[in-house]
């Protein structure tokens, strides 16, 4: 004999089935506290304890004011509003202090507990940790603030201003410019500096998808619509519902797509791919083209009433070669940005360096000028940008080579030649044989010859 005690059959069900909600009680992911009528705690779970960072049997049967220690302890209590007027609480932002003195922002809401008869008997408590959340949606909003917009040019402190403006509103911006010159920053920069920040910001690049695959993108569809529809989809609108949606190339979009969107825009209807069902969604449009939509209109491509309903606000970036006063202060942007990425410790940027970066035409404007300073700290060895760190279009564009690759060394000219070199790049002589076409064992020698060794 084990020396057990079986349990009679109705005792040991109710065990069991004690067992089972205990169970499921920690296995929720929010944390979740039980309160009487003194609002004394009767229950916690996993959760709430790892959240509030006490154990269990520290928090059971003492107030919840020793527990969740905040700012609406007291008379703005939520529990005991809860229980005294019976008037339940969703998704409230609190801040509670841990019980090592950590703060902690938490969303709460707070649900009347009964017994079988409708009589109340105590509140639920039900809670997550928002602190981690909260912080990163803070570096988002610092990541995309229009600071990181860099300029001082008069064009730019005009962007900025407007920037300004259209964040408390929900108005309809249209960001034009060429290709490479932020009309994405600038749309997350509206986004993030507004009240629909805490809601989703989602991009639809429109020129990247055929026109039957957009149409399913923007306004989803269901089961069966097309070939490969195997499951009802969202859309990109209804993704981004409270938040802001980002049409990206709107002058490449279809006269259908055209023809839906101007609905969305007038009226937030829409149908999914193959629905007759009517949903309506509330997000911001913002739209972004490097093509004259204006032109367009002209030409018969582009609906002119679509065309003034996205341009109620319009934002022009100008192309980098207008605004060359501002090259300096990106090239710091940068600079720093890449030193904290890759770990170094560049300084700056030398006087040649910079000539050429100023003389340079930026066809691909900011994001080229980008990809240039990282291409360049890659390269660079040493705790400053020279010139030869810096890509062979830039540092030599046409009509401005000072050598030929491969070209034959003679007489005074050979000293000229090799002078410039080691000049254009920083006295290094891989990279000055390299771009005079020869071997570096072939320049030392040609440096000696010519007494050219200090």
């Amino acid at each position: 004999m084990s020396g057990r005690i079986p349990l009679p059959k109705g005792l040991h069900e109710v065990f069991i089935q004690k067992e089972n909600l205990e169970a499921i009680f920690n296995s929720l992911s929010d944390g979740i506290i039980v309160l009487n009528n003194e609002l004394k705690i009767t229950h916690v779970n996993r959760v709430a304890v790892e959240i509030t960072g006490y154990p269990a049997d520290e928090i059971l049967e003492r107030s919840c004011t020793d527990i969740l220690r905040g700012a609406m302890c007291g008379i703005d209590c939520l529990m005991a509003q809860t229980r005294d007027k019976q008037l339940e609480y969703n998704e409230v932002e609190i801040e509670i202090v841990r019980k090592d003195g950590e703060q902690r922002n938490l969303r709460l809401k707070t649900l009347l507990l009964c017994d079988m008869n409708g009589k109340s008997i105590g509140v639920i408590v039900v809670f997550n940790d928002q602190t981690e959340l909260n912080r990163l949606r803070e570096e988002l909003k610092e990541r995309y603030s229009f600071h990181n917009i860099v300029g001082k040019s008069r064009t730019m402190l005009s962007v900025y201003s407007l920037i300004k403006q259209v964040t408390s509103m929900d108005t309809t911006v249209l960001i034009e410019g060429e290709s490479g010159t932020g009309k994405e920053l600038v749309a997350r920069a509206i986004h993030y500096q507004s009240s629909r920040s805490v809601k989703p910001f989602v991009k639809v690049n429109c020129s990247a998808l055929a026109v039957t695959i957009l149409e399913s993108e923007l306004f989803g569809h269901v089961k069966g619509a097309f070939t490969g529809a195997l499951y009802d989809k969202k859309g990109r609108f209804e993704e981004a519902d409270g938040g802001t949606v980002f049409l990206d190339e709107i002058g490449d979009i279809c006269p259908l797509i055209q023809t839906k969107l101007l609905r969305i825009m007038e009226h937030r209807e829409f149908e999914r791919v193959g629905e007759n069902k009517t949903r309506t969604v509330d997000a911001r449009i913002i739209t972004a083209s490097n093509k004259d939509l204006k032109e367009l209109v002209t030409k018969g491509q582009f609906r002119e009433d679509l065309y003034y309903r996205l341009k109620v606000l319009p934002i022009h970036l100008p192309p980098l070669c207008e605004r060359r006063e501002d090259i300096p202060l990106l090239v710091n942007h940068f600079i720093n940005q890449f030193n904290r990425k890759m770990g170094k410790e560049i300084q700056g940027i030398s006087r040649e360096a910079m000539e050429a970066i100023l003389n340079y035409q930026w066809p691909g404007n900011v994001r080229e000028l980008e990809h240039a300073i990282e291409y360049a700290f890659i390269l660079s060895m040493g705790n400053s940008i020279v010139l030869y760190n810096l890509p062979q279009e830039v540092r030599c564009p046409e009509g401005r080579h000072l050598i030929k690759d491969g070209m034959k060394l003679t007489g005074m000219d050979e000293v000229t030649r090799i002078r410039e070199a080691l000049k254009e790049t920083g006295n290094n002589h891989s990279g000055a044989a390299r771009l005079l076409g020869i071997s570096r064992t072939t320049l030392w020698r040609r440096l000696k010859a010519h007494q050219l060794i200090p």
